[in-house]
């Protein structure tokens, strides 16, 4: 017991801080100037009038004269004895050396002072002693030179403790001095971190390949006892919202070693050597803790190629970084059982020494997830919902095709706030839908001024690319068309497509035929077009030189691509064909368009009731639905059983 209460004793103890320092000189100084004042001779206040009276009395025995301004006043033994000067006795505060004034007073000017004085002592005949004396402060004007400086050195210590991390006291990045130390977090097995592999839905292949590296540190003698090496590195590379920084935080969360964990952005400063220092100390950290693992995000920030900005001098701070992490991955000193993961979205800008084996030796790329896996998504996001009853998962993620797992965490919210909004007590199906559309197409906006001769346009757009869709075997069957105006769009629909893995050309001519579709309604409809095909033109523009610049797709042009996966064309400053090339492609590009043109009027004029009627129905109802034009079209043709999603036009 005893031992424990000494034990307590110690821990309430406060900690030495370097304010303690500051504080106890300030105090020194202001001891210093306290104690020589009140060591400094000092006397009654007094007037010269009552100084000449006593002095033409006899009583006073010397006058001191100090910096020409202020006169003292010494009596003589007699005086003191009178009743008179009773108020001028006085005990000394501190024992110093000599006898103290009785009185003092200021005078105007000197001339004139010493000429009465004279006279005084010239008509009464006296021996009074005249001294000139002239007192200094010298720790109060050490102090004022000293100032300066200080207010100085302070301000400037205040800078750069916030350039380096932050004003904060004892701790390492926050000091002048640690501005080269490591700004990484540790997460070790006293880290509450409650992420796990459980909490990562989807992403099978990638999980797989992280959830080995951790097994790697766990039991390295089950790799290394068949002559293998633990792998040095590992890259996540995928679009943004795929949940790369999540498998890292899984792994942070199941991996029983050292984790540290920090942004490429960390090591950038504005100071010279900052960052390649930052890397040294970084990994000394996890050598000392090793077995264990170091995770840069967004790695971009200083992995990228090397040489390519002609505007950066020879002393290029972010190459200085790069080149001691690539040293440090794989140099002359092996980091051993030190494993590093990262995560981009911008692999094509990456340095080639970086990305090379020995270094990153796996690339785990992280793809958008398919159906199956946005149900699984769709299963973690929704456990803290409350869902409506016998809510159908599976149709929620045939709804959100290309939607990545940030999109869908974002849509299960949408759902909740609109439920909430509508004070509801559960989230049910039709929630979901208004979230995905609200997503995709923007907020309703039914305010939004809009007069009938636009209206009608607007409706036969749109009526004319549900139109063309349905006609056509490759497009994507219609969800839903709506002509209420949402986000930018005065209109919009949703369609069904397949999610291919590869692409004919008769399917990605089908699909610009319907995005044409609602301009060709208005020339068949109006005999005039308008400037609401601005999307429609742009997606079918870019979906047309991508056939023949990058596909291949185009007869006249043949089997080439100028398409540059890597994104560095290191063999020429120009475009990679001739100018002739240049107006074939032009020609070409706007040839496929203009036949899916040709193509959509055609199947709107022979549909033209048809046509008519459905933009009369949305009209009146503003949305409609499949069953709509099952209706006036019948039964589509082209349909198959199942169809995944959902994407807005």
């Amino acid at each position: 017991m005893a031992d424990d209460k000494k034990t307590n004793i110690n821990n309430k103890k406060p900690k030495f801080s370097p304010y303690w320092v500051y504080g106890i000189i300030i105090v020194i100084f202001l001891a210093i100037n306290v104690f020589s004042g009140l060591g400094s001779s000092t006397g009654s206040i007094t007037t010269p009038s009552e100084f000449f009276k006593y002095l033409q009395d006899g009583d006073v025995d010397k006058v001191q004269i100090v910096n020409r301004r202020e006169a003292k006043i010494y009596l003589t033994d007699e005086a003191l004895r009178k009743e008179i000067h009773k108020k001028a006795i006085k005990t000394q505060l501190l024992p110093i050396s000599g006898k103290s004034p009785n009185y003092q007073f200021e005078f105007g000017d000197l001339q004139n002072f010493e000429n009465q004085l004279s006279k005084t002592l010239r008509d009464n005949n006296l021996t009074t002693a005249i001294n000139y004396e002239t007192e200094q402060n010298v720790w109060g004007d050490f102090l004022l030179t000293l100032l300066p400086f200080v207010l100085i050195i302070g301000v400037w210590i205040f800078i750069m403790r916030r350039m380096s991390g932050g004003a904060g006291g004892g701790g390492g990045a926050g000091q002048i001095f640690n501005i080269g130390k490591s700004k990484a977090k540790l997460f070790d097995q006293n880290s509450d971190v409650k992420t796990s592999f459980k909490d990562v839905a989807g992403l099978e292949g990638a999980k797989e390949e992280v959830q080995e590296i951790v097994d790697f540190l766990k039991n390295p003698e089950k790799y290394t006892s068949l002559g293998g090496k633990i792998p040095k590195g590992a890259i996540l590379i995928g679009a943004p919202g795929t949940g790369k920084t999540l498998l890292a935080k899984a792994v942070a969360g199941e991996a029983k070693v050292p984790f540290f964990s920090l942004s490429g952005s960390d090591f950038v400063e504005m100071f010279v050597g900052v960052g390649a220092s930052r890397v040294r100390d970084l990994f000394k950290q996890a050598k000392e803790k090793s077995p264990s693992i170091i995770f840069i995000d967004e790695i971009d920030a200083i992995g990228r190629a090397r040489g390519r900005n002609a505007m950066s001098g020879s002393n290029d701070e972010r190459e200085n970084t790069l080149n001691q992490l690539l040293t440090e991955m794989d140099g002359f000193g092996t980091n051993t059982n030190v494993i590093v993961l990262a995560a981009t979205n911008r692999a094509d800008i990456l340095d080639k020494a970086l990305m090379r084996a020995g270094r990153f030796d796996r690339q785990i790329f992280v793809d958008l997830p398919d159906v199956r896996e946005r149900k699984e998504i769709f299963e973690v996001h929704l456990r803290p919902i409350k869902k409506a009853r016998g809510l159908d998962i599976d149709f929620l993620s045939k709804q959100t095709p290309g939607f990545s797992g940030a999109d869908i965490a974002n849509v299960c919210n949408e759902a909740a706030l609109i439920a909430a909004r509508k004070g509801k007590k559960s989230v049910g199906k039709q929630d979901f839908l208004d979230a995905v559309d609200r997503i995709i197409g923007g907020l309703e906006k039914k305010n939004k001024i809009i007069t009938p001769a636009e209206k009608k346009a607007v409706a036969f757009h749109e009526a004319g690319h549900a139109t063309v869709s349905w006609m056509l075997e490759h497009a994507a069957p219609l969800v839903k068309v709506t002509i209420v105006p949402r986000g930018r769009s005065l209109g919009s629909a949703w369609y069904l497509p397949e999610e291919r893995l590869i692409v004919h050309p008769e399917q990605m001519l089908d699909e610009m035929c319907a995005a044409l579709g609602g301009r060709a309604a208005e020339k068949v409809i109006f005999n005039k077009i308008s400037t609401g095909a601005l999307s429609d033109l742009e997606k079918i523009t870019k979906q047309a030189r991508a056939m023949v610049t990058v596909y291949g797709l185009s007869d006249k042009i043949g089997n080439l691509t100028y398409y540059d996966s890597s994104g560095q064309n290191e063999f020429g400053f120009t475009k990679p064909y001739s100018e002739k090339t240049a107006e074939l492609i032009d020609k070409e590009i706007s040839d496929i368009i203009e036949e899916q043109y040709q193509r959509a009027l055609k199947i709107l004029e022979t549909n033209k009731d048809k046509l008519t009627e459905l933009a009369e129905v949305l009209l009146d109802k503003e949305v409609i639905f499949r069953d709509n034009l099952e209706k006036i079209f019948g039964k589509r043709p082209f349909d198959k059983k199942d169809e995944d999603s959902t994407e807005e036009e």
